[in-house]
C-alpha cells in the first residue's frame, strides 16, 4: 500500500498562511494533478508532502505511515519520497548511469554494483530511452532526456511516492507532450503513487486520473478529469479547467432560458437568474435555417487542427438574458471556418451547468 492522505493541513510561511484545511487522498498506484493558479499553494503542498516544510495542523500520511502530525515527524530523506523538478536537478558532473543510481546504497565491487548496473538498465527501458546514453554526461541531452533520466532517478530506490513540480514547462510545445506521455507510460508502469503539480490545464487532464484544483490555499474540486470538465462545481473552475462560454440565463428546474433559447440542464438546478455555461464545442454552426438561432462571425482565431469562431446574436427574449459584448464562441474543425460577416446557424449540443449568481 501507497496510498498518500492529507488530512486538515494549514502550513504558514511567518504570518502568511498559505494552505487552509487541505484534504486530499491519492491512491495507491494512481496519478493527482494538483492544479491552481501561482500563489494558490501548490508548491507548499509539496513542500509539506515532501518533509521539507513542517505543517502548523494536520496529518499526512505516505504509504500508511504517518509522517507528519501531532508529535510525529518523519525527516524528508526517510519518507520515500522522490522528487523531480522542474529543471530535472541532475547532477553536471555525474555520467547518466551516475544520476540514475545517485540515490541508491553505496555501490560496492561485485553483486551490488551488478544490481546497480541492472537496475539502470530497467529505468532507462522504462523511461524509453537508450542504455548506449549510460555514460553520456547531462549536457549532452535534449531537454525531454534530462526529465527522463531525472523521473528514472526519481524510481530508482522504489519510492512509496514520486513528486513532480511542474516537470515539463520548460519543455517546447511538441517536446513536452511527448515527454509527458513517456513519463505516464514509466509511471504506470513502476506502479509508482505520483502527485504532480501544474499550471497547465491540458496536462493535469490529460496526465492524471484524478485532478485536484487550489484555490487560495484549499481544495474547490478533486474528481476524475472527465468529470471535473464536464461537471465544474462552480463558473471559476469552469473557466480555469478550459475555455468555457458563460451566459446570463434564467432556471426553471430541469431547463434554462437564454440567448440561445431553452437548454436542458446538467443535474441540479435552483430557480432563477443565474450563470449558464457551455463548452465552446457543445456549439456547433450550420447553415442558417428556420428555428436556429442565427448568429454573425465577428472573429476567427485559427489554430491549425481547429479554430475558435466567436459570434454575436440578436437579443433575447429578455434585454437581462443577452450578453453584453461577444462571450458567445464555437469551437470548430480548422478547415471548416467561416468567414468574418458571415450567418450562421448555433445549435447546442448535450445539457448546460448552471451556477447561482
Amino acid at each position: 500500500m501507497s496510498d498518500v492522505r492529507l488530512r486538515g493541513v494549514h502550513a504558514s510561511y511567518g504570518a502568511e498562511e498559505i494552505l487552509k484545511g487541505v484534504d486530499l487522498l491519492v491512491p495507491s498506484g494512481g496519478i493527482t494533478a494538483v492544479l491552481g493558479d501561482s500563489g494558490s499553494g501548490k508548491t507548499t503542498l509539496l513542500k509539506v508532502v515532501s518533509g521539507f516544510l513542517r505543517p502548523i495542523v494536520g496529518e499526512v500520511e505516505v504509504g500508511g505511515r504517518l509522517v507528519a502530525g501531532p508529535g510525529s515527524w518523519v525527516a524528508p530523506e526517510k519518507r520515500g519520497v522522490g522528487y523531480v523538478r522542474q529543471d530535472g536537478g541532475l547532477f553536471p558532473h555525474l555520467s547518466i548511469a551516475g544520476n540514475i543510481s545517485f540515490g541508491l546504497s553505496r555501490p560496492l565491487m561485485g553483486r551490488r554494483e551488478q544490481r546497480h548496473q541492472v537496475r539502470v538498465r530497467e529505468l532507462l527501458d522504462m523511461v524509453e530511452l537508450p542504455l548506449s546514453i549510460a555514460d553520456r554526461h547531462p549536457d549532452e541531452l535534449s531537454g525531454g532526456q534530462q526529465q527522463r533520466v531525472a523521473l528514472a532517478r526519481a524510481l530508482a530506490p522504489h519510492p512509496d511516492l514520486v513528486l513532480l513540480d511542474e516537470p515539463f514547462s520548460a519543455l517546447d510545445t511538441a517536446l513536452r507532450t511527448a515527454t509527458r506521455e513517456a513519463t505516464a507510460r514509466a509511471l504506470r508502469a513502476a506502479g509508482a503513487t505520483t502527485l504532480l503539480v501544474t499550471h497547465d490545464q491540458g496536462e493535469a487532464l490529460s496526465f492524471a486520473d484524478e485532478v485536484a484544483v487550489l484555490r487560495d490555499g484549499s481544495f474547490r474540486q478533486v474528481a476524475p478529469p472527465r468529470t471535473i470538465y464536464g461537471e465544474p462545481v462552480d463558473a471559476h473552475i469552469a473557466a480555469f479547467l478550459g475555455d468555457a462560454v458563460i451566459l446570463p440565463g434564467e432556471s426553471s428546474g430541469p431547463e434554462v432560458s437564454c440567448v440561445l433559447g431553452n437548454l436542458p440542464v446538467a443535474g441540479f438546478a435552483h430557480r432563477g437568474y443565474c450563470d449558464v455555461m457551455l463548452r465552446p464545442e457543445q456549439i456547433q454552426l450550420t447553415a442558417p435555417q428556420d428555428g436556429h438561432i442565427v448568429g454573425t462571425v465577428t472573429k476567427v482565431s485559427y489554430f491549425g487542427h481547429d479554430a475558435v469562431v466567436h459570434l454575436q446574436v440578436p437579443p433575447g427574449a429578455g434585454a437581462d438574458l443577452t450578453p453584453t459584448s461577444d462571450v458567445l464562441h464555437a469551437r470548430v474543425v480548422g478547415n471548416a471556418t467561416p468567414e468574418v460577416g458571415e450567418l450562421v446557424g448555433i445549435q447546442v449540443v448535450g445539457p448546460a451547468r448552471v451556477f447561482r449568481h
